[in-house]
């Protein structure tokens, strides 16, 4: 059982088409017929005939049905969006527990940077729990204002963060390896957020979501960090400076690359006939 779904649309405006069509704003009937069945898309073409006025038409099969895909997708989203929120809220109780104690043997090499430290971890608390709220299908159409305005706080405590971060950089007695691996995590969240801002600046809102989602990757970059560490020690394997760096660059190199993949990744092939 599979799903063939037709896309006709004619080669004019004005045409026949029109009539059973609903028009698109780049000017374009498409009248999309979905059915079950165990023929091929050319049987299923050749039963239903191209449109009249010269019309053309895109093939699409699909082995999941347009509403269950849809569903077990918002399903997928809503129960990875609920394990990261769980590891988050793990690692923010962590982290301010364990620097909540004002003294220098809870905050080691970073008691006399301790100002920088604090910069940096409230700026990335912000984002870490702002950032959640942004992807909500729903909130930017029937909120836009707080929409912008939470994007707005984001967007500041990300900045605040990275000031903090070039302080805790150019005061660090870290190997070179670690201070390079830090500062290049910095500079791509810096990144990865002005470009989802420009995006929608620009009204590219499907540029702006995508780089948004990257940018918030890179915002939970010290989760990733504060598991890939545990694990790689579990292993047997001594934390060199060496693979503390490498991990620094995989919390968030790893997940960005994913997401790159999985945006690009085809879904479907278009088989184009003659109408």
């Amino acid at each position: 059982m599979r799903m063939i779904c037709i896309l006709q649309y004619p080669a004019q405006s004005g045409s026949a088409g029109e009539v059973v069509g609903r028009a698109l704003p780049y000017k374009r009937t498409v009248c999309a017929i979905a059915v079950w069945t165990r023929g091929s898309p050319a049987a299923l073409y050749a039963r239903a005939g191209p449109l009249p006025g010269g019309a053309m038409s895109d093939v699409f099969e699909s082995a999941v049905p347009a509403g269950g895909a849809s569903g077990a997708r918002r399903l997928g989203g809503w129960v990875l969006w609920l394990l990261l929120a769980a590891i988050s809220l793990h690692f923010l109780f962590k982290v301010l527990g364990q620097y909540g104690q004002l003294d220098p043997e809870h905050y080691t090499m970073y008691w006399s940077r301790r100002g920088w430290l604090w910069l940096h971890i409230g700026g990335g608390v912000l984002g870490i729990v702002l950032g959640p709220v942004q992807f909500l299908s729903r909130w930017p159409r029937a909120r836009p204002r707080l929409h912008r305005w939470s994007g707005r706080f984001y967007f500041g405590g990300m900045l605040l963060a990275c000031a903090a971060a070039v302080g805790l950089i150019a005061t660090s007695p870290a190997p070179l390896a670690i201070t390079l691996a830090f500062a290049a995590t910095a500079l791509a969240w810096l990144v990865t957020a002005l470009v989802a801002m420009l995006g929608v600046r620009r009204g590219d809102v499907a540029r702006h979501r995508r780089w948004m989602t990257r940018a918030y990757l890179v915002t939970l970059a010290p989760v990733s960090f504060r598991l890939l560490l545990p694990a790689w020690i579990a292993l047997g394997n001594a934390p060199s400076p060496d693979v503390i760096a490498v991990l620094l660059w995989v919390s968030w190199a790893l997940p960005v690359s994913l997401h790159v993949v999985w945006v690009n990744w085809p879904r479907r092939s278009p088989v184009m006939a003659a109408g």
